[in-house]
C-alpha cells in the first residue's frame, strides 16, 4: 500500500524492537529518547525480578510476582515472554494494541530471543540491533553495574558473543558508545523517521 502520507494522511505507525546484548544500554538509549521528547510510545515490560535503585514501577518495568507473570502466560496475555537468567519479562499485549490503534509508533526494547519470536509473529516490524563498540566495553559496563557475580559477567559476555551473531537478522544496527547516548538515541530517531517515510510503509498486524 503507498504511504498515505501522499493522500494528505497520517503515516503508518511502525512497531519498532529494539534489542542487543544484557548490559549494551537499552535502557538508557530509551530513557534518553524520552527524555529527548521523542514522539513514540515506549512499552513497559512486565518482569518479576526485584526492583533496582531508582527504578519506578509502571515506567521503568511493571514489577509482578513470579506467580502472577505466570498467571499473565496461562491466560494468553503477553505479546512474547522468557525466562532471563532466572527471571521472568515479558510484553502485555494490550498496551501494544492500543498505541497503534491510536496511531502512535511503539517502541519494545526486548532481548535478542525475544526479538526472534516477534520477528516470526510481526515479520513487518522494524528490528534494531544496539551493540557495544567491543565485547572489552560491554564488560566495563556490566562491572560497574555491580549487579552480577564476576562469574555471572563472565556467563553474560559468552551470551552476548553469540548474540552479536544474530546481529544480522535484524534490519539495522546502532553502535552505543559510552558516554554518547545522544548519538545512538538520534540515530534510532532518524531510522525511524527515515521508514516512515517509504513509498511503501511497513504494514504491521497483531
Amino acid at each position: 500500500m503507498l504511504n498515505p502520507l501522499l493522500e494528505g494522511k497520517p503515516a503508518t505507525p511502525l512497531l519498532v524492537v529494539i534489542s542487543g546484548p544484557s548490559g549494551v544500554g537499552k535502557d538508557s538509549v530509551l530513557m534518553r529518547m524520552r527524555e529527548l521528547g521523542f514522539p513514540f510510545h515506549f512499552v513497559v515490560t512486565a518482569n518479576s525480578r526485584p526492583k533496582r535503585p531508582g527504578e519506578i514501577d509502571g515506567f521503568d518495568y511493571h514489577f509482578v510476582t513470579t506467580e502472577r507473570f505466570e498467571q499473565m502466560i496461562r491466560e494468553d496475555e503477553l505479546l512474547e515472554w522468557a525466562d532471563v537468567y532466572g527471571q521472568y519479562k515479558g510484553i502485555p499485549k494490550f498496551e501494544v494494541r492500543q498505541a497503534m490503534a491510536s496511531g502512535r509508533d511503539v517502541i519494545l526494547r526486548i532481548n535478542v530471543d525475544g526479538a526472534a519470536t516477534i520477528k516470526r509473529i510481526a515479520p513487518e516490524a522494524l528490528f534494531i540491533f544496539l551493540a557495544p563498540s567491543s565485547l572489552d566495553e560491554l564488560r566495563h559496563r556490566l562491572t560497574l553495574r555491580r549487579t552480577e557475580s564476576a562469574d555471572e559477567i563472565e556467563q553474560r559476555l559468552a551470551v552476548a558473543a553469540h548474540e552479536l551473531e544474530q546481529a544480522r537478522l535484524f534490519d539495522y544496527v546502532v553502535i552505543n558508545h559510552e558516554s554518547r547516548l545522544d548519538e545512538a538515541a538520534g540515530q534510532i530517531r532518524a531510522i525511524i523517521m527515515a521508514e516512515k517515510l517509504r513509498v511503501y510503509p511497513r504494514q504491521v498486524t497483531l
